[in-house]
């Protein structure tokens, strides 16, 4: 009855997703303010279904009720609670639901918090919410509904994934789908301005805290997934270039430049057809990697096992949403002129460079992720592009980034000078250079990478700093003064400085993991003494421990430097029953400056032997330490009064409403 209730909540939140995609698109179009009103309680109506159906399929898998097919795939009585919960979106038909539940999450915050947008604004943005929603609806009732029972119903379920079943990987796709759906909202805003062919600061000045939303959501789900993959695979790496993390590193990436060209349109007044196509890419890509993951064109790791029928389907909704967008933009961008003048070296300048290089590194990466399905459809020849072809074509690019970063940021508004604003950051690449210069000494292999990344990291992390010390006056105002406006600095402005220092701790960590790891991979017995990185591994042995749903043999690995315990290690080599899969666990120690980091393999020579991999990665922590810092910008940039959600100021006074009885057409 449970699962029934919430296929039937499904249903009704796609009739309502039609009444909210028809009516207030028609009433913008007309002018009937009755008729735009109506998207407010039928989105927030379409929420409120969507979580009824939601709570049903949870419920449906924490009692473990195998009648309904997708629990009995992808749930078992022996697995912990924790799995049980996130096995609703461990699987192609529940993820798509929770897609659809986060879609609807973020209109209904349009209609509950945007009192203060232009009525023809709302109703329109809130009418592409619910066309995206009723297509996305469709495809789950359609091809992938997650309440189909089973008759009669299996005595238990198969379980899920046992990759899946961890901590790191039951938050990672939440984040990632907030991340990924919420870059709708701004798609949603581009094509309700083009409609209504007006795009100016005040809008800009609405999608933001939208885009940076999503783009928080995105960071801390990338960097969940990466954390995930450092730990749990026993690869020892932490960025593979799979397809489907580039899947949602490139919506990412243009989010990112999508933030910084927003910046312009709204305190310049320019680049706003420029800002339009990039709130349609951000959300395009975002359906292109939903593609990539469910349609089974590429194969992955992370992808889910998806029948031609559901590939055709999304292809279709594709077509649809970015055709549809694009067609609208060649149409209306011709008629968005530019009105503010600026010179190249300006702070407008530097944030058209970073989105130029930005865009560029995002396209490099859709070359390289789907270059070898173009090449299939084209030929049949089949080619992998990995992590040597990324690698050298999109890090001069980040590399050219970090350099513009502390320039841009310094940079006056309108006209600069690049001597001025040297002056202002001279300290900060002095330090650098001192780094990198320092490193370079001290290297005993005299490679270039440590000592030039490192630089460049405390360039931008200095860098960020020189820019709060020149806005508050720091050196050349009393301690007092300098305080009181630190505290006043707009949120916005802190959050910048706090993001970009983020993305420095990200160059560091790679930088100096990447430089100065040291591994030993090799066969030992008990007792066995591996020497790595400064450090001595003693292999103490493995005893075998049954988990709730899983075998496991657990090692014991004492780590000593200069005769000093420093850490006690337990890698696992678990095999679950129902899957028959075995997965890996590496024992981590993890520090501020390194992680002692050892995989146990598979046993040799009878089982007197087993393979064993240990590393000492440098500072490695950092890489998600910088992210994190980068979510806390974006966080504290959203908390600013200005772009504060129900907080936007009026760009103009509404208009008197216009009953819907008078049919006044609109202009």
């Amino acid at each position: 009855m449970i699962a029934e209730l919430g296929h039937f909540a499904v249903i009704i939140a796609f009739v309502l997703a039609i009444g909210q995609s028809t009516v207030p698109l028609i009433g913008a179009q007309k002018g009937w303010i009755d008729w735009m009103r109506l998207g407010t309680p039928a989105a927030i109506a379409q929420l409120l279904a969507l979580v009824v159906a939601f709570a049903a399929l949870t419920y449906s898998f924490v009692i473990s009720d195998f009648s309904v097919r997708v629990v009995a795939a992808n749930s078992n009585s022996l697995k912990p609670m924790l799995y049980k919960v996130a096995g609703v979106w461990g699987n192609h038909e529940g993820s798509m639901l929770l897609w659809v539940l986060i879609l609807a999450l973020f209109g209904a915050m349009v209609a509950a918090f945007g009192g203060n947008l232009p009525p023809g604004l709302k109703a329109r943005a809130l009418a592409v919410q619910g066309m995206i929603g009723a297509a996305f609806l469709a495809f789950i009732l359609w091809t992938s509904n997650p309440f189909w029972r089973l008759f009669p119903a299996p005595p238990d379920g198969n379980d899920l994934n046992p990759l899946l079943q961890d901590p790191g990987l039951a938050f990672h796709p939440p984040f990632l789908y907030l991340g990924y759906v919420g870059l709708s909202m701004s798609y949603s805003f581009a094509i309700a301005a083009l409609i209504e062919g007006r795009v100016d600061a005040a809008w800009a000045r609405w999608v933001r805290p939208w885009t940076l939303l999503a783009w928080i959501n995105l960071t801390l789900g990338i960097a969940l997934g990466s954390w995930w993959a450092y730990y749990e695979l026993g690869w020892g790496g932490w960025w593979f270039w799979d397809p489907v993390e580039n899947a949602s590193f490139m919506p990412w990436l243009i989010s990112a430049a999508l933030l910084h060209s927003a910046i312009v349109v709204e305190k310049r007044n320019t680049l706003k057809s420029w800002t339009i196509l990039l709130s349609i890419f951000a959300f395009s890509l975002s359906l292109i990697g939903t593609f990539i993951v469910r349609s089974g064109v590429i194969t992955s790791v992370h992808a889910f096992a998806s029948d031609p029928t559901r590939g055709v389907f999304i292809l279709g909704m594709l077509v649809v949403a970015i055709g549809g967008g694009l067609a609208l933009y060649a149409w209306r961008a011709p008629k968005m002129r530019a009105e503010g003048v600026f010179a190249p070296v300006s702070r407008e300048g530097g944030l058209i460079l970073n989105n130029l290089l930005l865009t560029v590194a995002c396209a490099v990466v859709f070359l390289g992720t789907l270059a070898p399905l173009f090449r299939e459809m084209i030929d049949g020849s089949k080619i992998s592009v990995g992590a040597p072809f990324f690698d050298l074509s999109f890090t001069p690019f980040m590399i050219l980034l970090a350099i513009a970063l502390p320039f841009g940021a310094v940079m006056p508004w309108k006209r600069g000078h690049l001597g001025k604003a040297w002056r202002k950051i001279m300290i900060a690449a002095a330090i650098a250079f001192l780094v990198g210069a320092l490193l370079w000494g001290l290297a005993e292999d005299r490679s270039p990478f440590a000592p030039i990344g490192i630089a460049l990291a405390a360039w931008v992390v200095f860098g960020a700093l020189a820019d709060l010390a020149e806005r508050s006056k720091l050196g050349r105002a009393s301690i007092g003064e300098t305080i009181r406006r630190l505290i006043n600095l707009p949120r916005a402005d802190w959050g910048k400085s706090i993001a970009h220092m983020g993305f420095g701790f990200t160059i560091f960590g790679i930088s100096a993991v990447s430089a100065w790891e040291t591994e030993d991979i090799r066969l030992a017995k008990v007792g066995d003494v591996i020497e790595v990185g400064g450090y001595e591994i003693t292999f103490d042995g493995v005893r075998g421990v049954p988990g709730p749903n899983y075998n496991a043999d657990i090692g014991r690995f004492t780590a000593m430097k200069n005769g000093k315990l420093e850490a006690l290690l337990f890698p696992e080599k678990r095999f679950y029953q129902v899957q028959q899969m075995p997965t890996t666990e590496a024992g981590i120690h993890s520090g501020l400056t390194r992680d002692l980091y050892v995989v146990l393999g598979d046993p040799a020579d009878g089982g007197k032997q087993w393979a064993v991999r240990s590393y000492v990665k440098p500072w490695a922590n950092w890489i998600w330490l910088g992210a994190l810092v980068m979510a806390l910008g974006g966080l504290v940039s959203l908390t600013d009064r200005r772009y504060r959600v129900g907080a936007v100021a009026k760009a103009q006074k509404r208009a008197p409403a216009t009953p819907s009885a008078a049919a006044t057409p609109a202009e």
